[in-house]
């Protein structure tokens, strides 16, 4: 494949495909969440990204979800109080 290939199939990748939502993104200026490693998760918006996921982001945030058992768990344990 050529260079201008290469480049039109990278093109269409990030309009189309799963790096859609990255480049949706970064036109409208919406946030996004991402799931990192240990269930680690980012409220942020994203200014720029490559093929490889790299990202620059601004306005980051990091959210904790908790788990449903923990939760669970603790109503049982607050509610013997």
């Amino acid at each position: 494949m050529s260079e201008e290939e290469l480049r039109a199939l990278e093109q269409e990748e990030f309009a189309n495909g799963p790096l859609s939502v990255l480049t949706q993104s970064v036109k409208n200026n919406t946030q996004i969440l991402i799931s990192c490693r240990n269930n680690r998760k980012l409220l942020a918006r994203v200014k720029a990204f490559d093929r490889h996921c790299n990202m620059i982001l601004e306005n980051v945030k990091e959210v904790r979800v908790w788990p449903l058992e923990f939760l669970l768990y603790y109503t049982e344990f607050s509610r013997d109080f």
